[in-house]
């Protein structure tokens, strides 16, 4: 495969960011790194180095985490009403909104994704996270407590920030990660601190600019570029950070968990997953096949929620695996900027040797490679779409996390509920999940038995700023999203008097 991508095609304004020198985001101001290390940014599609970031380390971290710690203790942040919080955040939304074409190319060049998933998908929901939670500082009430003490009492409790935060966030949806951890952060009162994935740094490094252009006072947001292994892991120990939340691997959360404890800070984790899509003999074939489908292709599989065990009744078995397959086959593979594309890279070389390494476990454990499982071109991280059929519950890829475009069917011949759901529930993982039926009565008595933070009914991958979203077991710790979010970034002080 040969991807070209014609420069032309950019804004002004991304051909002028990229080529800028980028610095580090500290205390309102754009500084050069401690080390004065850097990071090279490439486009998955071309393997091209496209800019360059700072690599901060320990030192870029605790002089950013000085400064939000500084900007929550004093200065305008702390003295600003509830409603003028919320229109900060709202503005700051409606300016992402403004530059959502920018900032979803943006998003293609780091990411690689379709340019039609990032403006539909990435940039909509960034900004619907930061235009909901704007309604959440004048939302954050206490309430009187009756209590059952003897005796004249008032007493009552209150929500107040829980102080600086910590953010660390993956590579599939940078901005939308990004939002999921700031709006609810800074709804609540706290000042941040971001590392953004060392691979998707630029529309986190974009979005520090509109912070300044909303008016945000210097350091109630940070953002330093750097590696996982230096930045992320000293603002995961830092010991004056009061939260941290981070999305990705569940490998990384418990490393994140045990940093955590130094300080005893409060942590949430959106991890892992491998989300199982059930397809009873009644469902509307047509779209149980395009909706499995793309439950497991849309974003290359780079999903956390991605369907990746298919589950079909034995009546409809043969038809599911040949509708996923010939979807699979369908796709266009290119580069995202290309109208024609609906398929693109993975994020690195070597995240592409890992999902090819893991089809020929498959292949060796037994499964039937359907369609894919290949790398596709020299020049790209491009994977085939691959559907494995003839899977079983031991095999590794029905059990491990594979992140990328591989979907492993089974067969299923038993109509008991509980037993489906035992099926499902065989992991230690439990993100989401998906049934498929017409029979809306056996659907939601079998998303009652389901152990998944989300469980859709004839769709995949839902998520919505107002919904709460996250995991059981292995798959994390807390919600993001919704009203629950905000338990995250608060803490609740009672408070008595005897009258």
């Amino acid at each position: 495969m040969n991807v070209i991508i014609n420069k032309q095609d950019l804004f002004p304004a991304n051909t002028s960011f990229l080529a800028k020198e980028h610095k580090l985001f500290i205390g309102g101001k754009w500084v050069e790194s401690k080390a004065g290390k850097s990071i090279p940014v490439e486009d998955p599609a071309t393997q091209e180095v496209v800019t360059h970031v700072p690599a901060g380390e320990k030192e870029d971290i605790d002089a950013a985490v000085k400064a939000a710690r500084k900007a929550f203790e004093e200065g305008a942040w702390p003295n600003l009403t509830s409603l003028e919080r919320s229109k900060m955040i709202w503005r700051l939304g409606d300016l992402l909104e403004k530059h959502a074409d920018e900032l979803a190319q943006l998003e293609v060049i780091d990411t690689g994704k379709p340019l039609a998933f990032a403006q539909t998908v990435d940039i909509p929901f960034a900004t619907s996270m930061f235009h909901y939670m704007s309604g959440w500082p004048t939302r954050l009430c206490g309430e009187q407590i009756p209590v059952t003490t003897p005796g004249d009492w008032h007493v009552y409790s209150t929500r107040e920030p829980v102080g600086v935060a910590g953010a660390i966030i993956p590579w599939n949806f940078p901005l939308n990660m990004l939002s999921w951890k700031v709006a609810p952060a800074l709804a609540a009162g706290c000042t941040v601190v971001l590392k953004p994935a060392e691979q998707t740094p630029l529309t986190a490094l974009r979005f520090a600019e509109l912070a300044q252009e909303a008016g945000f006072p210097d350091g109630v947001i940070n953002i330093v570029t750097g590696y996982g292994e230096t930045a992320g892991a000293a603002l995961a120990e830092h010991e004056d950070v009061d939260k941290i939340a981070f999305t990705g691997s569940t490998e990384v959360g418990k490393m994140i968990a045990r940093a955590a404890t130094g300080n005893l800070k409060r942590v949430s984790l959106e991890l892992g997953g491998k989300s199982p899509a059930i397809v009873l003999p009644d469902a509307d074939l047509q779209m149980a096949i395009e909706g499995t489908a793309n439950a497991i292709f849309f974003n290359q599989g780079q999903v956390c929620t991605a369907a990746s065990r298919l589950y079909a009744h034995k009546d409809i078995y043969d038809q599911v695996v040949e509708g996923v397959a010939k979807i699979a086959d369908s796709l266009t593979l290119g580069h995202g900027l290309d109208p024609n594309v609906n398929h693109g890279p993975l994020i690195s070389q070597s995240h592409r040797e890992r999902v090819a390494s893991y089809v020929e476990i498959g292949r060796e454990e037994g499964a039937d490679v359907v369609t894919g499982g290949k790398t596709v071109g020299n020049q790209g991280h491009f994977m085939a779409p691959t559907v494995l059929a003839r899977t079983s519950p031991d095999m590794r890829v029905v059990r491990e996390e594979i992140f990328g475009p591989v979907v492993c069917v089974q067969a299923f011949d038993d109509d008991d509920l509980d037993k489906i759901a035992k099926i499902a529930n065989d992991t230690e993982y439990g993100l989401a999940a998906s049934v498929w039926t017409q029979n809306l009565s056996k659907a939601h008595l079998l998303a009652r038995k389901i152990k998944a933070g989300t469980v859709s009914i004839n769709v995949h991958n839902f998520a919505d700023a107002t919904a709460p979203f996250g995991g059981y077991k292995k798959s994390g710790w807390g919600r993001e999203m919704g009203r629950e979010v905000m338990d995250a970034y608060t803490e609740t002080k009672t408070i008595a008097a005897m009258l």
